[in-house]
């Protein structure tokens, strides 16, 4: 897009934030709040959600993910010949609350309490405080009766969460997430939007570009007997044959941290997770013992790069312990994102951002994944920018209601910037 964004009449300015109800939007954040919804089991909030879009007379898709696991769609359609904003949100929440660690935890419940200028509650931040935001800023611009020329679309999406599915224990829906319900959106009918605006919880800081994703799996296998037999085998131990595996991917990582820095940032790899063995019947020896990573990969690397990367890292291994035998699989694969800092979503988030708060937003790179992985691979060219307090307290989730209500206050008139 050529054309360049002139300053927007202060008076118009004053007018579209005025019409930003503080009431309605907590009123909204709190019902999307009180609405369990964990990954797997978006259906009651995706039904709220459209009950909302309807009563708010905006035309409404329902797209059926799978059973039970529906996207909503909803469309405020402009006068033509404008550029199409989308608004995305995830629905599902990172959590369930039924976690006995978190039980506890008000802002791990999907029970929603408004105390000392902040919202708790599962999900608040991440992210139905964003979807809340969207809904809101859509209502301002009815309310300020401002024509526009493009239509803005509010997606609220199932299974964006990062989890997968993996062997015959992890299996179903709550597993399904990394994307699931946008790489559905965007392949069935949702993919006219020109641009993104992603409301996940970055403090109020431009995202320019985030990492994305490898997850991947190292196997040893070892002999299977019972204890009573195990004597002079503790070498053909898959336990204990792990250790030369965890060596050699603590030697790795530095390197792979130093050599995918980006934004200013290093690269990272979690060792994730380790299996082996049967807790249940210690009376035999552990034949097979899994390594689990999350690796990062930065927006300029090929996800490609990255899987030879790890199996010449498996290759080295093999290698070095030619006796042992070994497996390995990558099972998700997630690319990063970046959008460019002169691009025209920017320089409208910016605008807005400087209306509201009085200074331009400071820019970041995350390495958490989001769903502008799949939608800038569809040319949905995607920012990120939602209300933050950081971190989840030990508590759980909260946001300031001031926050909340001043990032609707920048979307709108991100929208009447974009959309004309």
């Amino acid at each position: 897009m050529t054309r360049s964004l002139s300053n927007m009449d202060k008076e118009l300015q004053q007018k579209l934030v005025s019409h930003v109800n503080q009431e309605r939007l907590v009123d909204l954040a709190c019902s999307l709040v009180n609405v369990p919804s964990p990954t797997g089991q978006e259906y009651e909030v995706a039904n709220k959600v459209r009950q909302i879009c309807e009563s708010m007379d905006l035309a409404v898709s329902w797209q059926e993910v799978e059973e039970g696991r529906p996207n909503v769609l909803a469309t405020y359609t402009g006068t033509g010949g404008g550029s199409t904003l989308m608004f995305n949100g995830h629905m599902d929440t990172s959590y369930s609350g039924q976690e006995p660690h978190l039980r506890d935890k008000p802002g791990f419940q999907p029970v929603a309490s408004v105390r000392d200028g902040r919202i708790w509650g599962l999900g608040i931040a991440n992210m139905k405080g964003a979807i809340a935001c969207y809904l809101e800023a859509v209502h301002a611009l009815q309310d300020a009766g401002l024509p526009l020329r493009g239509d803005i679309q509010i997606a609220a999406v199932v299974g964006e969460i990062e989890t997968s599915q993996w062997g015959d224990e992890y299996r179903g829906s709550r597993y399904r997430g990394y994307s699931a319900g946008s790489h559905y959106l965007v392949s069935h009918g949702g993919a006219a939007a020109d641009m993104c605006i992603l409301g996940e919880p970055t403090e109020q800081r431009v995202v320019l570009g985030h990492y994305g994703t490898v997850w991947a799996r190292i196997s040893t296998y070892g002999r299977f007997v019972h204890t009573a037999f195990s004597g002079g085998l503790l070498t053909e131990n898959s336990i204990v044959r792990m250790q030369a595996v965890l060596e050699e991917v603590e030697q790795w990582i530095p390197t792979w941290e130093e050599r995918t820095s980006y934004g200013g940032k290093p690269g990272v790899v979690n060792i994730s997770a380790i299996r082996g063995g049967h807790p249940w019947r210690l009376s035999r020896t552990p034949n097979r013992t899994d390594l689990f990573l999350d690796i990062r990969v930065p927006p300029t690397m090929r996800i490609q790069e990255a899987i030879k990367e790890f199996n010449a890292l498996v290759a080295r291994i093999r290698e070095h312990n030619p006796d042992v035998a070994f497996d390995s699989e990558v099972y998700v694969t997630s690319p990063g994102a970046e959008i460019a800092e002169d691009h025209l979503l920017v320089q409208a988030v910016d605008a807005g951002h400087e209306a509201v708060f009085g200074e331009v937003p400071e820019r970041d790179t995350v390495r958490w994944s989001s769903d502008a992985s799949v939608l800038t691979r569809y040319g949905i060219e995607t920012l990120n920018y939602g209300a933050s307090s950081g971190l989840p307290s030990p508590d759980g989730e909260n946001l300031s209601v001031d926050e909340l209500f001043r990032t609707a206050q920048v979307y709108v008139l991100a929208a009447a910037k974009i959309c004309e």
